[in-house]
């Protein structure tokens, strides 16, 4: 039988009225008019152990219980694997002095406690003239810092080596500026403090202008080595690099260093100049 199409319209309109009816005849003394309107999910009293993690586990876990594997537990974090690196920062020949510069750290721990070697140092005419290296014990302070402690030896050519305790902190502040400072403490009552500051402006995702700052200060005079107390010397330089990829980066850059008080007076008696400015070309790598 054909229906008349004004016929079932009229009698879908009958049935919308009678569930209008029927509706407004509900009890709605615990409906909440604003859950809807304000698109909120329902409310009501959250359990006392809502924030537990454990609540409804039925006291399994991940070493008791019918899931619970055999053996060591199996589960590991990022943070509890142990992982490894080698970094070089600086490896540059610097053209006035024809000597070669390196400046080099590895590590290898988990994410809070790490074993972490600096060295650094500066090769003339194939002889190694100085260097120094840290030997650290680097445990994550926050999210951005690690505070270091451990032993430094300098070694000298022409000199006395020193050896000093070594506390400091590295990680990355505020405006992204890599810091690295640590203070010293040596035999003799001698000390030292050394900070660097680096920062990094990106042209491109490959080319990447680096400036960097470090200063170095002792507590006392160190004729044996050619160091005055106070200020001894300052180096500040740009790096341009080119980022074949992160882990490969040449660069050539300049940098001007300058030595102040007594430290200047040493180099000056020895015939050298207490202030230079050169031109170096180098290698950023790490794996």
């Amino acid at each position: 039988m054909n229906i008349n199409p004004v016929t079932k319209l009229c009698q879908i309109s009958l049935a919308c009225v009678l569930a209008s009816g029927a509706y407004a005849e509900m009890d709605h003394s615990n409906h909440d008019p604003g859950a809807h309107e304000m698109g909120q999910a329902q409310g009501g009293k959250a359990p006392d152990n809502a924030r537990d993690p454990h609540a409804y586990s039925d006291g399994f876990t991940l070493t008791e219980g019918p899931y619970a594997l055999p053996g060591p537990r199996q589960l590991k974090l990022a943070d509890e694997h142990r992982f490894w690196a080698i970094i070089s920062d600086r490896l540059e020949y610097q053209e006035k002095y024809e000597s070669t510069v390196f400046d080099l750290q590895a590590w290898y721990g988990t994410t809070y406690n790490r074993l972490v070697v600096k060295t650094e140092g500066d090769i003339v005419e194939g002889t190694l003239e100085e260097s120094s290296t840290d030997v650290l014990w680097s445990r994550a302070f926050n999210a951005y810092f690690d505070t270091q402690l451990g032993a430094r030896i300098d070694t000298y050519d022409e000199g006395e080596d020193r050896q000093w305790l070594a506390l400091g902190f590295q990680g990355l502040s505020p405006y992204w500026f890599e810091l690295d400072v640590t203070a010293y403490l040596g035999d003799d009552g001698r000390t030292a403090l050394s900070a660097e500051a680096e920062y990094e402006l990106l042209f491109t995702q490959r080319l990447i202008l680096q400036p960097r700052m470090e200063i170095n200060l002792f507590g006392k005079d160190d004729p044996e080595n050619g160091l005055g107390s106070g200020l001894t010397n300052m180096s500040a330089g740009l790096r341009l690099r080119y980022e074949f990829s992160r882990q490969f980066a040449p660069y050539i850059g300049l940098e001007w260093s300058r030595s102040f008080g007594d430290t200047a007076d040493y180099l000056q008696a020895a015939g050298k100049d207490k202030s230079s400015s050169q031109v170096l070309a180098g290698l950023k790598f790490w794996f």
